[in-house]
């Protein structure tokens, strides 16, 4: 199973961890994290095995979304930080969309992930 991570700046730290919290979940379910450049080299720095895409600003969340498309990516964690502007906003949108077309779990905050990450088979 393939899950794809995405962190906002102010949220890398907070993916990170979240993910720590929950490794064992993930071993235990075979589940292989892909990333977005930035987020995935904070990944690799707390030792986590992560692929990583381009950085998202550069064309990581296009190249996440068609692995979505292409029923690659099972599953997609994106920690958003409301409150900023980003300026590749809309391949954000596109990712989102394409999660919502393909009928892919998103979460978009550790609250919701959470509630993925417990109900894995």
């Amino acid at each position: 199973m393939e899950l794809a991570i995405i962190a906002h700046d102010g949220k890398k730290a907070e993916m990170v961890n979240f993910l720590m919290k929950n490794i064992e979940k993930l071993r235990e379910n075979n589940v292989e994290i892909i990333a977005t450049g930035t987020t995935g080299s904070f990944v690799e720095q707390a030792g986590l095995k992560v692929t990583k895409m381009l950085s998202g600003p550069k064309g990581g969340d296009a190249q996440i979304a068609a692995r979505v498309a292409e029923g690659k990516t099972h599953m997609v964690f994106f920690f958003r930080d409301p409150m900023g502007k980003h300026v590749h906003e809309p391949d954000i949108n596109m990712l989102l969309r394409m999660c919502d077309v393909w009928n892919v779990p998103l979460a978009t905050n550790p609250a919701t992930a959470s509630l993925l990450i417990d109900h894995l088979k």
